[in-house]
């Protein structure tokens, strides 16, 4: 399989929280970015006592001999620090190359237009040529890595054609060292490390804040491998033989989890992400494209988008081109894209119960619960109470808001269920609810759950024997 099969993934782990709705810089969830997968200079780690990470490490197993080829590909977003400067006069030309001087404002206002001091970013990828296993079972190696500083100004004109602000764009210097190694564990079985580490070097390490140092870390950090006549093996479904789940277990993962990738089945490549994934991961297809909220929910953010004031679209667009093109995409879907967004609902995977397939000392997970005998009724506050019996619903104060919000209510009773942990829950269905046939087909929404202390019985009953 090639990288680029898995570029739909490896774009929703880099830029998952690059801007978060409301998609505006003055919104309190986007002051303070970059929150997944950083990667920050050792010399600022250890100077504040670790609180932010220098390196990363991902482990896994592999099945392969000594001419197997491993091919692996760090990458991470280069931060870009993006002044927005108000001149001190307007000029009428730009005075290349010196630096006009300029101060430094978080919204600059230019006739109808607004430019905002920001983050922007970089995609960068460490560029490794393909290793036989042998040659790394042997000694290792170590790739260097460095991305250049740069700095461009960017002049911003008003309607008359004079300069009277500009953009500057600062990118500072990173570098660090990829580690590769591979460890034969077990017959034709490997573990394969790949250990990222950022060395960039640092002045007034102790000084600087971590907002400074950002503009030195590795964001977003991932690593793609690929193997070529070997197959890597799942860390969470890893082979049942005792030493390759022994040596699963043994996987050391540090900032990232490895899961493989591409068409289910196949076992060429594996992603080590800084977000939790399952094997096999995959961009929903009615999906427009790239919300920066990867784990939340399209149809909702989309909406909430189109609900903005034309003020708040003008915030939005004036952040950066992504944000523009989000919001302009946005407004571009037809009915019939908005349609695909709304109550889709994926096919589940099927476990093989059968006796063949089961072990005899391996059970379904449903069956410990399923051979709990059924409980008829329950005694709640001096009353026993059955099934289709009414109850008053009292959630406790440390209740979630949906709980709360049917506090005082009257329900029926339609079950008594017991948990993994043998704790009873008492569902109903709620009596004024236009839906609540559907709760007695045990469908979600119209079906709830209470302890049996958040109950009470509508009308004192006899005891039954």
């Amino acid at each position: 399989m090639s990288f680029t099969s898995v570029a739909s993934i490896v774009n929703a782990v880099l830029y998952e929280g690059y801007m978060l709705y409301p998609y505006r810089p003055s919104s309190v969830k986007n002051r303070q970015r970059w929150t997944f997968g950083g990667v920050y200079p050792q010399a600022f780690s250890v100077a504040h006592g670790g609180s932010e990470p220098w390196t990363l490490q991902t482990q896994c197993l592999m099945l392969g001999g000594p001419d197997t080829l491993l091919e692996a590909k760090p990458g991470f977003l280069h931060l870009v620090e993006r002044e927005a400067g108000e001149l001190a006069a307007p000029l009428s030309e730009w005075p290349q190359p010196e630096e006009p001087p300029y101060r430094r404002v978080e919204v600059l206002a230019i006739d109808a237009q607004r430019f905002y001091t920001w983050q922007e970013s970089v995609e960068r990828q460490v560029v490794i040529a393909p290793m036989r296993l042998g040659e790394l079972a042997n000694v290792g190696r170590r790739i260097p890595f460095a991305f250049l500083g740069s700095r461009e100004l960017e002049p911003l004109r008003n309607t008359s054609g004079a300069v009277v602000g500009l953009l500057a764009r600062t990118q500072l210097r990173v570098e660090g060292i990829v580690e590769l190694r591979a460890e034969a564990v077990a017959e034709h079985t490997f573990r394969i490390t790949v250990k990222l580490m950022n060395l960039t070097p640092i002045a007034a390490a102790h000084s600087i804040s971590r907002d400074a140092a950002t503009l030195q870390a590795l964001a977003s950090c991932h690593i793609i491998l690929n193997v070529s006549d070997g197959e890597f093996l799942s860390l969470i479904d890893p082979p049942e033989s005792l030493a390759a789940a022994a040596a699963a277990a043994a996987c050391e993962n540090i900032g990232v989890w490895p899961v493989l990738v591409g068409a289910e089945g196949s076992y060429d490549t594996m992603l080590a992400s800084p977000i939790i994934l399952y094997d096999y991961p995959q961009i929903a297809p009615e999906s427009p494209g790239d919300l920066f909220d990867a784990t939340e929910i399209d149809e909702i953010l989309t909406l909430r988008i189109l609900t903005m004031t034309e003020q708040e679209k003008r915030e939005m667009a004036a952040v950066d081109q992504r944000s523009r093109a989000l919001l302009e995409r946005t407004e571009r879907l037809t009915n019939e894209q908005l349609q695909r967004l709304h109550g889709m609902l994926r096919s589940l995977k099927q476990v093989d119960c059968s006796s063949e397939a089961m072990s005899p000392t391996i059970k379904a997970p449903w069956e410990e619960l399923d051979n709990k005998p059924r409980l008829t009724y329950l005694r709640v506050k001096g009353v026993d109470l059955q099934i289709g019996d009414q109850v008053r619903l009292r959630p406790r104060g440390n209740a979630d808001i949906f709980d709360l919000a049917l506090s005082g209510k009257v329900a029926t009773i339609e079950s008594f269920e017991r948990d993994f942990d043998d704790r009873v829950h008492v569902a109903v269905t709620l009596d004024d609810d236009p839906g609540r046939d559907m709760g007695l087909e045990r469908m979600p929404g119209h079906r709830f759950f209470f302890s049996p202390d958040e109950v009470e019985p509508v009308v004192q009953q006899e005891s039954r024997a």
